[in-house]
């Protein structure tokens, strides 16, 4: 009977130990580009068209994360059609890439936004 308490109470303290080590990871900021970042050119001539930005985490991850992106503003021509899409890119443990690209003869003057960066140990 000893020999089974003993056991049980060594499950339940493993079973704790893991379940405190395998917290998530969470980092997140905001992100904007506009006609004023290098290279910006969503917002000239037609056809496929793309700007980037790096995003560096302010602690790397102990693994290559997941991220995700929400954007909350586009300023675009009301007089072209609206196509855009937005993604990261080359995402490792020390950061990322936000690329926004458009095509046709949309016209982007602004994209801005959140991510949100995690992982699980």
């Amino acid at each position: 009977m000893k020999k089974l308490m003993f056991v049980s109470a060594m499950f339940v303290a493993l079973g704790i130990c893991f379940s405190v080590y395998a917290q998530s990871t969470v980092q997140s900021g905001k992100f904007q580009l506009t006609t004023k970042t290098a290279g910006y050119t969503l917002d000239k001539n037609e056809g496929d068209r793309a700007v980037s930005i790096e995003v560096d985490f302010n602690t790397p991850f102990d693994v290559r994360p997941k991220v995700i992106l929400a954007v909350t503003q586009v300023d675009m021509d009301r007089n072209t059609n609206q196509r855009y899409n937005v993604e990261a890119i080359s995402v490792s443990r020390d950061g990322f890439t936000v690329r926004v690209s458009t095509w046709g003869d949309s016209r982007i003057y602004g994209v801005a936004g959140y991510w949100i960066a995690h992982t699980e140990d």
